[in-house]
């Protein structure tokens, strides 16, 4: 079974925020690192070479599959800043829909920017999927 190569660095999260060109975008990136860290109450690490993954944890899939992975982090992308929050976002619709403008995958919510979105709700949003992954592992 081949390994998963995203893992976490010693790579400075300070130093990889710092060197985000926006000024805007480093902003919300610092303000979303903030907003996790209280959220999950751990050290912020850099997971392979554009992930800041808070906390982990072990997962098994009934295929066999393990690993570890970060229970919630995010991507300062090209296009958007990506938030990662486990395992999915199925059933969270009551705070998408309150959230403001975004787009999501299945364990992803897209953000254009932080003015977009209502932070409290985003708050909110963090801590039910915290809760839910915690009662599921």
């Amino acid at each position: 079974m081949a390994e998963l190569k995203t893992r976490p660095t010693e790579e400075s999260v300070d130093a990889f925020l710092g060197a985000i060109p926006d000024a805007s975008r480093q902003h919300d990136c610092r303000t979303l690192l903030d907003i996790l860290k209280t959220a999950c109450g751990a050290e912020p690490k850099i997971w392979g070479s554009n992930i800041i993954g808070f906390g982990d944890y072990h997962y098994r899939y009934a295929s066999g599959r393990e690993g570890n992975w970060f229970i919630a982090g995010f991507s300062p992308r090209k296009n958007d800043m990506v938030l990662y929050l486990m395992p999915d976002l199925d059933g969270m619709e009551d705070y998408l829909n309150r959230l403001g403008k975004h787009r999501r995958g299945k364990g992803c919510l897209y953000l254009k920017r932080l003015s977009d979105v209502n932070l409290d709700v985003l708050k909110e949003l963090v801590a039910a999927s915290l809760s839910h992954l915690r009662s599921s592992v």
